[in-house]
């Protein structure tokens, strides 16, 4: 009796050994980046001030840029910088192809049934650019019809939440050329692309200016797969660690402060999505 108890002891040790063998092991991402000595951070591919090669060395700069290379510095390891179009931003994430996207990504209840945000670094605002000649100076008027955007950004979905008809393009300057071509009455895109667009409109092509109302207000955050509870503790305790020591504002203040074209001030903290009032995007 006895040793019929000891066989069937052990075929149950034995079961259970081979159903742990058998389960796939849980991937943590942040042990991963660590081990690998490298942070595989996404960025725009070309939309300065955030993420553009450089003109004179092709090498990718920008306030985007700064960032990951800052959190890597903090990890310990090399940034790996890969530059993605606007619409990949979040599907490069899910496939795990890049480790973090960095690349001036808003919060959306979409984007966040797909991946996880960290804290928000700044709040942004969608702002829309029409022809100085219009004589429109709010949104609502712009209600039905059709004004042009980059593919697949929050700036489409600001364009839809107004009531407008999208037209949409890879690139900003595409959006950006709609107008000057009368393919569209205006563009949308955050303040800073804007800003510098009607600042060149100046001189050169058809003038434009920018209406005073916002589209929509957005939180900006760094983007990442779901399931990773290690990898969203580490990114939103070295964010508040960089802000915390000025990291943050220094890159702000270089690339978009009050000395460069932009002219604006970093006046948010990182703080919990939860803190902030706002209207989430679809």
């Amino acid at each position: 009796m006895r040793s019929k108890t000891l066989a069937m002891s052990a075929t149950a040790l034995l079961g259970t050994a081979l159903l742990v063998a058998a389960a796939p092991a849980r991937a943590d991402q942040l042990a991963d980046i660590m081990a690998r000595g490298e942070l595989r951070c996404g960025t725009f591919a070309d939309v300065p001030p955030f993420a553009a090669p450089d003109p004179k060395t092709r090498e990718m700069v920008g306030f985007d840029v700064d960032l990951c290379r800052d959190v890597a510095k903090r990890w310990g390891v090399k940034a790996a910088i890969t530059p993605l179009s606007v619409e990949a931003r979040v599907p490069e994430v899910k496939l795990g192809r890049v480790d973090l996207t960095i690349a001036n990504l808003a919060y959306t209840l979409g984007r966040a049934e797909q991946i996880q945000f960290s804290d928000p670094y700044y709040l942004a605002k969608e702002m829309l650019a029409v022809k100085a000649s219009d004589p429109a100076t709010t949104k609502a008027e712009f209600k039905g019809k059709r004004l042009s955007s980059t593919k697949g950004s929050t700036s489409e979905l600001a364009i839809r939440m107004n009531g407008s008809e999208p037209l949409t393009f890879q690139d900003t300057g595409s959006a950006f050329m709609a107008v000057q071509q009368n393919k569209s009455l205006g563009m949308v895109a955050n303040t800073m692309t804007i800003t510098k667009l009607v600042n060149e409109s100046q001189t050169r092509g058809v003038k434009l200016k920018m209406i005073d109302e916002p589209m929509v207000y957005q939180p900006i955050g760094v983007g990442m797969k779901k399931g990773e509870p290690a990898l969203l503790a580490k990114v939103n305790e070295t964010l508040r660690a960089m802000d915390a020591a000025g990291e943050i504002d220094a890159a702000w203040k270089k690339w978009l402060g009050p000395d460069t074209e932009f002219k604006l001030t970093r006046t948010e903290k990182v703080t919990p999505l939860a803190e902030l009032k706002f209207e989430p995007i679809p």
